[in-house]
């Protein structure tokens, strides 16, 4: 009897157990973290001391999920990563509010489309200059950046700034109403010239236990804050889309890099797409996340949090009249219109495996409801088996 109930145990305890060589789940994210400063420089100058109060928080949120790859959205940008490097070294390498620190030994970002100045009256307010007339809308050159941080090797990066939107094949161009012309409402030379990204699109290919994730990022424009011609819904809708043919085979031979490299991502490769797409699937100004839920192999892991559900009870207004479950918000906008909606996605791909996933939104009870107001956007996480 005893040799049995050690047999037992033996194999009981195989089964807990893992193996040593056993995969270990990764946990990938995404944060808007609103990182964001109205001039030129001030951010790098606001990380360059470790008591800004709002990096504090951004800091502790990541330090609470801690995420081995993250994308940060609305992180503004500065030549040579000053900025990233900073926030590394004075927030995230320091414990904060209690929670343990967190190193990233790889980091990404790049120039991207906002603040950069097209020369040209996009906008047709009379005036050449100002945000409404740069690649995307934006004070100064990076401002909205992004950047990438990963427990991880990033390998080389495949970047899509310049890639124009009229390249695109039945790309959703905005039509002014007051003319019989279609799709009419910049000229072609400003067609000619204007890029799709509103930041830019990256595929940075993680290295995760010898295997490659291609980690796919993007910052698509709000939907809301043009006219009648819509151009800023449909250039959300035409970013979002960029993704969806990318990754479905055949669809992406019309994309093109910033290196001159066209095509798009390898057949069976591993993916996820991830970012603020500034886009419900349901609700709000812009459903065009449905085009990146329903491409081919995309696993929606359906994230979601008991927090998101009592703030939509709590704010009521436009969120008692939205068709979409409250409970996978991730952003905390006016209540009088559009609601709290799920606009930043972490979608991985087959024939990686999600685990589990969240959104890091405490309800009221909870301590760590402080941290709900470092941003109007909640951050999204999904653990996955390579």
């Amino acid at each position: 009897m005893k040799r049995a109930v050690l047999a037992v145990t033996a194999v009981a305890a195989a089964l807990v157990a893992p193996a040593a060589d056993a995969a270990q789940p990764v946990r990938f994210a995404t944060f808007n973290a609103s990182l964001n400063r109205a001039a030129e420089g001030e951010l790098v100058a606001d990380l360059s001391t470790p008591d800004d109060p709002q990096a504090r928080k951004v800091a502790e949120v990541v330090q609470r999920a801690r995420p081995d790859v993250l994308l940060l959205n609305e992180f503004d940008y500065a030549e040579g990563g000053a900025a990233v490097d900073a926030f590394r070294a004075n927030y995230l390498a320091h414990g904060q509010g209690g929670a343990d620190p967190i190193d990233y030994p790889y980091a990404y970002t790049a120039p991207v489309n906002t603040g950069v100045q097209t020369g040209m009256d996009l906008d047709k307010d009379g005036t050449i200059g100002g945000p409404g007339d740069a690649y995307g809308f934006g004070v100064f050159p990076g401002q909205y950046g992004m950047v990438v941080l990963s427990k991880h090797p990033i390998g080389e990066a495949r970047t899509f700034q310049r890639f124009r939107w009229v390249d695109m094949p039945g790309a959703q161009l905005p039509d002014d109403p007051a003319t019989p012309q279609p799709g009419d409402w910049y000229s072609p030379e400003q067609l000619a010239a204007l890029r799709l990204s509103s930041k830019s699109h990256w595929d940075l290919p993680i290295e995760v236990g010898g295997r490659t994730v291609h980690f796919l990022t993007s910052h698509p424009t709000p939907p809301a804050f043009d006219g009648p011609e819509k151009r800023n819904a449909l250039r959300n809708h035409d970013e979002i889309r960029f993704w969806a043919d990318y990754v479905s085979p055949g669809r992406g031979r019309y994309i093109y890099d910033d290196a001159g490299v066209s095509g798009g991502l390898a057949p069976g490769a591993p993916f996820v797409i991830a970012g603020d797409q500034n886009s419900d699937p349901v609700d709000g100004d812009s459903n065009g996340a449905r085009q990146i839920l329903s491409a081919p192999r995309v696993i929606d892991p359906l994230p979601g949090s008991a927090g998101a559900v009592e703030a939509s009870l709590a704010q009521g207004g436009a969120n008692a009249d939205q068709r979409g479950n409250p409970y996978f918000d991730t952003g905390d906008f006016n209540d009088k219109a559009p609601g709290n909606l799920r606009v930043d996605y972490v979608l991985p791909s087959a024939p990686l495996i999600p685990l589990r996933a969240g959104v890091f939104w405490p309800a009221s009870n909870d301590e760590l409801a402080r941290l709900n107001d470092a941003s109007d956007h909640h951050l999204v996480w999904a653990d996955l088996l390579n």
